[in-house]
């Protein structure tokens, strides 16, 4: 089975312009997560993005680009047009998003090898939450999943709700994990969710996957221990980088 890897790219970015060409270490931030997605097991790898600037930059390097739509609204729509600029036979894609400069490559290739699996079409990740403060920060997405491994619902509200317990005694009351925004597609299962309307409930939380759990597809989810990526959201994330990363 042929699994790539796509990196969605985009210039604009609310907090952070041009995000994808900010310099970390003497590297720009697309060149460092699409080395990092050649250190996984993955067959190819190749920068999706909308701006001339960074197709310039991942040419500069080697790196493997294609122009997409400005217009898209979700990484897995760019993605999707990748795929077919990409062309040959690919069997699946994982999306790894422009702006994880120190992804591990192991997180990669655990989403990886679920795709593989003849019965799984989409794929994502998890990580127990250790952290009680995350619960109530709505920019770390919850997700409750069943017993092998199917998601049941992604929400940026504490999940789940635990009846009859204080409040600030969940977090010992029951486990909570944070999904990791990596996934994974069977390209025909890649081009059936880019073809679908917003649902309601995407709407709702401002999460794409939930539009697929609506039109009821299962995504089965793998629980990772790694540790976290360090995060690159603003320009003042990157006077915060380890030393020891910047190799």
């Amino acid at each position: 089975m042929k699994v790539i890897g796509i990196i969605p790219a985009r210039y604009g970015s609310t907090r952070f312009p041009g995000k994808p060409l900010a310099l970390i270490g003497g590297k720009s931030m697309i060149r460092r997560t699409y080395e990092q997605v050649l250190k996984s097991s993955l067959d190819d790898a190749v920068v999706a993005t909308d701006d001339q600037r960074i197709f310039d930059e991942v040419c500069s390097f080697g790196g493997r680009v294609v122009m997409t739509r400005a217009d898209h609204k979700s990484g897995t729509d760019r993605c999707c047009e990748a795929l077919d600029h990409v062309g040959g036979d690919v069997d699946a894609v994982v999306n790894i998003q422009g702006d994880e400069p120190f992804i591990d490559p192991r997180q990669i290739d655990q989403v990886a090898e679920l795709i593989r699996r003849d019965d799984t079409f989409l794929a994502t990740l998890a990580k127990r939450i250790t952290d009680p403060s995350r619960l109530d920060n709505p920019n770390t997405v919850k997700v409750v999943f069943d017993h092998e491994g199917n998601a049941l619902y992604f929400s940026r509200h504490p999940l789940p709700y635990v009846r009859g317990i204080e409040r600030e005694k969940w977090f010992e009351a029951a486990e909570y994990y944070q999904h990791i925004g990596i996934y994974a597609y069977k390209t025909d299962t890649l081009r059936a969710v880019a073809a679908m309307p917003q649902s309601r409930l995407e709407q709702a939380e401002s999460l794409e996957q939930l539009r697929w759990l609506e039109h009821g597809l299962r995504i089965r989810v793998a629980v990772t221990d790694l540790p976290d990526a360090i995060a690159v959201d603003t320009p003042d994330d990157l006077l915060n980088i380890p030393q020891e990363l910047l190799q």
